[in-house]
């Protein structure tokens, strides 16, 4: 017999999951601003690393807020 989850455990699971993504996406997010103030590579590259990044998040946050329906 397979054993189910409460509502809480399969929360506290996602949560555990997102955050190492959300935490992703931050990481990118301030390599590509590093980037773009220290002119290692070109400030567009930067800026895409940005971008990236912050499409990262997004797509999480969304993924989070559609999964739990923390807007009503």
């Amino acid at each position: 017999m397979k054993k189910h989850m409460t509502k809480q455990e399969e929360f506290d699971i996602m949560k555990l999951v997102l955050d190492k993504f959300l935490w992703l996406g931050i990481i990118i997010m301030a390599l590509g601003f590093y980037t773009i103030i220290s002119r290692v590579q070109n400030f567009w590259y930067g800026f895409w690393v940005l971008v990236a990044g912050a499409i990262i998040l997004i797509l999480f946050s969304m993924l989070l807020v559609r999964e739990y329906n923390f807007i009503k």
